[in-house]
């Protein structure tokens, strides 16, 4: 719909290399597939980036956008650290220009790009490789502006920026600002400050009715300095707390961040490598313990199934979950076998059992539920059916000026009582008139039962989530270290062990079951 509205304009999509759209890595036949069904959906540029910045996992999608007829941009998902130099990026430069890349991106995710880093980058870069280069920065520290500034004098072929009314903070730079610090200088750009206004204008509109979802950056936000957590990360957290009820706890997660990254190699923070550091950082702080639960994609970088990492991981946390075996240290891809075949066929038994109809192109249908397992398949059910989905957001309306003898204005708000959220509907004369309890927007719903009390220790959710799978099974005998379910929270997938022996009494959930932190899930007797 989006190229039919604009024939002519190119449109670009940022790609996971191996992972597509999803946080796990996808056999190359189900890479090959995506692309082609992307290109023919209207996409013409893809900006491929791996989170270990490991050239081995782009190699395919970017073969496969190539061959496709489509532009094909190699990414340098930028970072610091002991480990990166000068030198890491002009090899990786090289690497990728050998794989086969039309340009190459410097994606800037986190904002950290310091403005004469950004230009001596740049310029090693045009100096040695004959590459049309984009810079890509977000706003989120504060130093952008200088960042994209310094790199157009280094010869920059192309920077990334927003529409001001969508700009800044966990954004880009405004497109309007650099317009007017470029208009009569050599690098003009030649756009209409005017005719960029009146886009601004309309976004400014647009934006207000998303406003209950913006994050709480009101300017810029110098612990992304230390932390370097790309702006989206830092919203994502930011909402991940607030389910968990613990929205104080950000400074102390975000001090852990860089501890985490450490003892992970120093890998870069960009999707899906930020969600995972991001929510083990998370769990190392509301669990009072690091490490205490080690999420199942943490424990996969860990074990080489993601690829390189910029130094070696922390060596005894590898034999943990390793548990004797080896690292993957091949590609991790060609490990896997081809995989398309079989999605396809489990997509359609799912959807002859629950009576879903698959679109004219069945295979975009496959491919939606292989990235997204529960929320491809969910929006398959219901996708004709619009009560199944929240209401579109409307604009803000005009708010009149508040009369003294009105005890409270109207609106919807959330109220927290006693460490439980609550959603209330105030009218204009301060009556409640709708009053639930706040739950994420995707729970099922939420456990009906704690497990029967008797003696035993409970087993108890460490984080708000949904249960993904309960693998123990009642009157079981299950050893110290044993995963009895898995938790779906934050995006990732935690794995609840036992912490001591015993046998599996009062199972209280099921697989798509909401929890909040502390619900007993089973007890061990």
């Amino acid at each position: 719909e989006l190229k039919k509205a604009m024939p002519k304009t190119p449109l670009q999509m940022l790609l996971r290399g191996q992972n597509l759209l999803g946080y796990r890595h996808y056999a190359d036949d189900v890479v090959e597939r995506f692309v082609e069904r992307a290109v023919k959906n209207g996409m013409d540029v893809f900006r491929v980036f791996d989170a270990m910045n490991d050239p081995r996992n782009m190699k395919a999608a970017l073969s496969a956008v190539r061959s496709h007829g489509a532009h094909a941009q190699g990414t340098l998902s930028y970072t610091t650290s002991p480990a990166h130099t000068l030198q890491t990026w002009l090899d990786l430069t090289e690497q990728l220009l050998e794989t086969g890349v039309d340009s190459i991106a410097i994606k800037d995710m986190s904002g950290i790009l310091t403005p004469m880093a950004a230009y001596e980058l740049v310029s090693e870069i045009k100096k040695r490789f004959e590459v049309r280069l984009h810079l890509h920065c977000h706003a989120t520290t504060g130093m952008a502006e200088m960042a994209l500034l310094k790199a157009i004098e280094a010869g920059v072929d192309g920077v990334d920026t927003a529409i001001s009314s969508m700009s800044a903070t966990y954004g880009h730079p405004a497109t309007e600002a650099l317009v007017a610090t470029l208009a009569g200088t050599e690098h003009d750009t030649g756009l209409d400050i005017l005719k960029l206004e009146n886009i601004a204008a309309y976004f400014r509109e647009v934006r207000k009715k998303y406003h209950a979802f913006e994050g709480q950056l009101k300017g810029y936000d110098s612990r992304i300095l230390v932390a370097q957590v790309p702006g989206g990360m830092l919203t994502n957290l930011e909402s991940q707390l607030k389910q968990q009820n613990a929205a104080d706890k950000l400074d102390q997660v975000l001090a852990e961040i860089p501890r985490v990254r450490e003892d992970l190699g120093f890998i870069p923070l960009v999707t899906p490598t930020s969600q995972i550091v991001g929510t083990q950082a998370v769990l190392n702080v509301l669990t009072g313990e690091r490490y205490k639960t080690i999420a199942k994609e943490t424990a996969g970088i860990l074990k080489g199934e993601y690829g390189h990492t910029p130094v070696p991981v922390n060596a005894a946390l590898q034999a943990r979950v390793l548990e004797g075996g080896a690292p993957v240290t091949c590609r991790p891809a060609d490990l896997l076998k081809p995989e398309l075949a079989e999605l396809e066929a489990d997509v359609r038994r799912q959807a002859q059992e629950k009576g879903i109809t698959l679109a004219g192109n069945a295979i975009d249908d496959v491919l939606t539920v292989a990235l997204f397992p529960q929320i491809g398949l969910k929006f398959l059910e219901n996708r004709h059916n619009p009560a199944a989905f929240e209401p579109l957001p409307q604009a803000e309306a005009a708010q009149p000026v508040a009369k003294a003898e009105k005890p409270a204005a109207s609106g919807i708000y959330t109220v927290e009582v006693e460490g439980k959220a609550f959603v209330v509907k105030v009218s204009d004369g301060g009556d409640i008139s709708q009053l639930t309890t706040a739950v994420p927007a995707a729970s099922s719903a939420p456990v009906q039962a704690a497990a029967p009390a008797g003696a035993g220790t409970p087993v108890t959710a460490p984080l708000a989530g949904n249960i993904w799978k309960v693998i123990a099974t009642e009157g079981q005998t299950v050893a110290e270290g044993d995963v009895l379910l898995i938790l779906e929270a934050m995006k990732m997938e935690t794995e609840i062990r036992a912490a001591q022996a015993g046998t599996v009494r009062g199972i209280a959930v099921k697989s798509g079951d909401a929890v909040s932190v502390g619900d007993t899930l089973m007890t061990l007797a």
